[in-house]
């Protein structure tokens, strides 16, 4: 098992939408972590070239991480949200993306990730069929999967799931939840102590994680490693955009929302979040293809306030540090805070 191999229990989050780089994925394996190149939104032949660029940067395992597509939305339920953000488009001098469905190449993601395998496919949004699961342990591969609540935990147990990353309310990004909107609002601490009961799984914490305290934490709370996505955000070798690597720093508050791509997701507070989320429907993709080029506006004219500015709920503790750098201070941190806790026990 791929966690049985770590040499630090730390675990980077796959960081879809720009922040994931073959650089920030190859430097976690590196220093002795586990790292996901980021399948999402990403074309096929993207994947295969990212894949490829980490494999010439190391030679350490690590995973890739999939979108489980889900089903389409009801036009009548995002026309009204998307005739209303024309004023932003006029704002923005751009014209909105279109409304529609797809299931990010899912198949033929699969069927690569079956041809090249790696040693994780991790899965988000959902849980994979057991056939799936199948196809992927037929190459080598382990599968986990991603949860935010003990039901989900139990279903990707039956469908042969070898590892559960558990997501707490703190994470940043997407939330996670089989279903958008039906559940999912655990923290991560009462995740980890209720999940036991319901499976023997091996388990990988995820949410707000950002110091080697909370690393041990959760190791303490029964976790085998812990996920940590914003950390890294700030990282030289991370994708993120100037502005956004500006928020991070700042001690602003998050908020779930839907404004940006119809899905539950934590970011920092912005004009845009603050202005639309009343009003956003529960519709994935349809409303983040109809946002894209409002975001690419953005991250093109260096403004924050109509970015979708992704962060867990500690985001300000990121450090502008390597990659490596980060796991070796949450490592030794995590020893730290370990052995005073057993000190104290004493």
């Amino acid at each position: 098992m791929a966690l049985d191999a770590l040499r630090v229990p730390i675990v980077q989050a796959p960081l879809a939408g720009g922040a994931s780089t073959p650089a920030l994925t190859a430097a976690v394996v590196e220093a002795g972590g586990f790292g996901f190149v980021a399948g999402g939104y990403r074309t096929p032949d993207a994947l295969r070239d990212d894949v490829a660029a980490v494999r010439a940067l190391t030679r350490e395992p690590f995973g890739v991480n999939l979108f489980v597509p889900g089903a389409p939305a009801d036009p009548a339920a995002y026309e009204a949200y998307v005739a209303g953000l024309a004023d932003e488009a006029t704002r923005h001098d751009v014209s909105l993306g279109e409304p529609r469905f797809e299931d990010d190449a899912w198949e033929a993601k699969l069927a690569l990730l079956e041809a090249d395998p790696v040693a994780v496919v991790s899965f988000t949004f959902g849980c994979p069929a057991a056939e799936d699961v199948q196809r992927l342990h037929a190459v080598g591969s382990e599968v986990w999967v991603t949860i935010t609540d003990p039901d989900e935990a139990s279903q990707a147990a039956a469908a042969g799931a070898d590892v559960l990353v558990a997501q707490g309310i703190e994470a940043g990004g997407h939330r996670a939840s089989f279903v958008d909107g039906d559940g999912g609002d655990y923290g991560l601490l009462a995740l980890l102590q209720l999940l036991p009961s319901h499976t023997d799984l091996p388990l990988v914490a995820s949410g707000g994680i950002a110091t080697g305290r909370a690393v041990a934490a959760v190791l303490c709370a029964g976790a085998r490693a812990a996920q940590v996505g914003t950390a890294f955000m700030r990282c030289p070798e991370a994708g993120t955009s100037p502005a956004h690597r500006q928020a991070l720093a700042a001690a602003t508050p998050t908020r779930l929302t839907r404004a940006f791509t119809g899905r539950q997701a934590r970011g920092i507070v912005n004009r845009f979040l603050r202005e639309h989320s009343p009003d956003a429907p529960a519709a994935y993709p349809e409303i983040h293809h109809v946002t894209a080029p409002l975001r690419a506006a953005g991250r093109a004219a260096g403004d924050a306030d109509v970015l979708n500015l992704w962060a867990g709920q500690t985001h300000e503790l990121a450090a502008e540090l390597p990659a490596a750098e980060v796991v070796a201070r949450m490592a030794a941190q995590a020893a730290e805070a370990l052995a005073a806790a057993a000190r104290g026990l004493g």
